[in-house]
């Protein structure tokens, strides 16, 4: 018998080399007439911004453009980007960028039609009013913002991490151009892509897993596993850049119809309390999570039918976690240490993330310690 689900619509999703041409018509398409184009300080300097304010200019759609996203969004962040787009009429949104533009982007639409404080929309469909429309275009294959109605925004003080979502947030179209990730550090994309991995991964074994979002789990490490080794090590193809967004797109859809797990509800406190970045985070968590998870019979028959998938396409002959432990081993990611982490804090910390609530083997405050204990090795906290 299969259990009771309901399905959460998906963007319109226009993929493939040199689409952002497109994005004057996609705009038209949704009537927008005034636009407020959200990015950050990088890819203004590498011309990406204006780019993409150029096409948008010539094609008589006048722009404002706030290119002062960061990394992990505040709700500071999000007041002064909607503080911003108050400043000029507007009618649809544009957010080119990573997580945190498509966040920042997401947030600020809340307060600019909604009023208030992002505080306010944490949780789920808490919005009374309509969001304006918003085009997402990622230029790091990772978060699947794009395909989610979903933005996380850190509290201003304790960093602690917002879920704000509601099903007027999701983007109208998700414009996936593999062109603009060409040039992404190694760092960068490897850091994205195994965040997008453990997407995959999470999905497709939590507790809301379902008939659909199962599908696009498989479909996200369909495209993801056949590449990521080539990023994390610096060589990438096209075929691989393509391989990747599109992956981390199918695994957005498939957390927005299911969730996540222990691997990011471990990680966000080493953000919040030690700055690790996330991907860095949920990667060095992954494989422990993954190990405890392979307790359950049902997460164990998903793990089995994902590495027939690798061992199908002659990706690896290693068992799955294997495979996950050597692609974060070659990530050359630095080493992170537990000196000066409190694994007892950490783990109390983890017990309040919203995402382990959906692992498939429930988790204690002594469960987060083991999992902290397996990724570190031996503990010499000062």
């Amino acid at each position: 018998m299969i259990p009771y689900f309901a399905s959460r619509p998906s963007p319109k999703i226009v993929f493939g080399p040199g689409t952002l041409g497109e994005l004057p018509s996609l705009v038209r398409e949704l009537g927008g007439t005034s636009l407020f184009l959200v990015s950050d300080p990088g890819l203004a300097r590498a011309g990406y911004v204006e780019r993409a304010r150029a096409l948008l200019v010539a094609a008589g759609l006048p722009v404002t453009v706030f290119a002062e996203s960061r990394e992990n969004p505040t709700e500071s962040d999000a007041a002064a980007c909607a503080a911003a787009a108050r400043t000029q009429p507007i009618d649809c949104f544009v957010a080119l960028g990573g997580g945190s533009s498509l966040d920042t982007a997401k947030a600020a639409n809340f307060l600019l039609t909604n009023g208030g404080v992002m505080h306010d929309y944490h949780g789920y469909g808490k919005a009374t009013r309509p969001l304006l429309p918003l085009i997402a275009i990622p230029t790091t294959a990772g978060t699947g913002s794009e395909t989610q109605s979903y933005t996380l925004i850190s509290r201003d003080g304790s960093h602690e991490k917002m879920a704000c979502g509601d099903p007027k947030a999701l983007p109208r179209i998700a414009l996936l151009d593999p062109e603009l990730t060409a040039t992404l550090p190694r760092t960068t994309a490897t850091l994205s892509g195994l965040d997008a991995l453990s997407h995959a991964l999470e999905s497709a074994v939590c507790t809301k897993r379902n008939a659909v979002s199962s599908l696009y789990a498989e479909a996200a490490f369909r495209h993801l596993s056949s590449a990521i080794c080539r990023v994390v090590t610096g060589q990438p193809t096209d075929a691989d850049r393509s391989d990747m967004l599109l992956g981390a797109a199918f695994a957005g859809l498939a957390i927005e119809n299911s969730m996540l797990g222990a691997a990011h509800a471990s990680a966000n406190p080493l953000t919040a309390r030690h700055g690790v970045v996330h991907g860095h985070a949920v990667a060095h968590m992954l494989p422990a999570v993954m190990r405890f998870n392979s307790a359950d019979p049902a997460a164990a028959a998903i793990y089995a039918r994902l590495e027939s998938l690798l061992r199908a396409t002659g990706t690896t002959s290693l068992p799955l976690i294997d495979w996950v432990t050597d692609i974060v081993a070659r990530s050359a990611l630095p080493p992170l240490s537990s000196t000066a982490i409190d694994f007892a804090v950490l783990a109390d910390d983890a017990t309040r993330q919203w995402t382990g609530k959906f692992n498939p083997r429930a988790l204690q405050a002594a469960d987060f310690v083991s999992l902290y204990q397996r990724a570190f090795g031996p503990h010499d906290p000062a």
